[in-house]
């Protein structure tokens, strides 16, 4: 191997290893929606502020965290099958939505175009409502509270109203 290529192979592998943990801070809470998240997967937050409860009978499972700018996310889980159905969040600061929506973000982008070209959109509030997924956000600087969920996926027994 010359010099040039194990420096190229090199940078390469910081490069990999930079992607690798730049995709691990990033993510907020467990899984994107729609994504399954084994009963033991614990959720964790960059200051590790974490607890779980169960509603619904113990059919739902919510993973609460506090990330690392002091905005609380809500994960909800199918207990059964580990399937994430919605994100509710509470700080001062947004969460990353392409992340917390993840194969469903392109979804979300089209409806909030839809919905800015509609002249729809509010200035402190905006709900984008697909077929796929739901987005409800709003707040004021330092002041953002929303929540996304797959309607499709929600449990026999919960609602939009459970997601708080």
């Amino acid at each position: 191997m010359t010099t040039s290529s194990l420096k190229r192979a090199g940078r390469a592998a910081a490069f990999a290893c930079l992607a690798s943990f730049l995709a691990t801070v990033a993510l907020p809470a467990g899984a994107a929606l729609g994504d399954i998240v084994p009963a033991h997967a614990a959720v964790s937050a960059a200051n590790g502020a974490n607890a779980t409860q169960y509603r619904s009978g113990g059919a739902v499972r919510v993973t609460q965290t506090v990330d690392a700018f002091g905005t609380r996310l809500r994960e909800y889980a199918v207990t059964a099958s580990g399937q994430v159905f919605a994100y509710t969040w509470q700080g001062p600061s947004a969460p990353n939505l392409d992340t917390l929506l993840g194969r469903y973000a392109g979804d979300y982008h089209g409806g909030a175009v839809a919905l800015h070209l509609a002249g729809r959109d509010g200035l402190h509030a905006a709900r984008v409502d697909t077929p796929s997924v739901i987005v409800e956000s709003g707040g004021l600087m330092r002041s953002y509270v929303g929540r996304a969920w797959l309607p499709a996926a929600l449990p026999a027994g919960v609602t939009e109203g459970d997601l708080q």
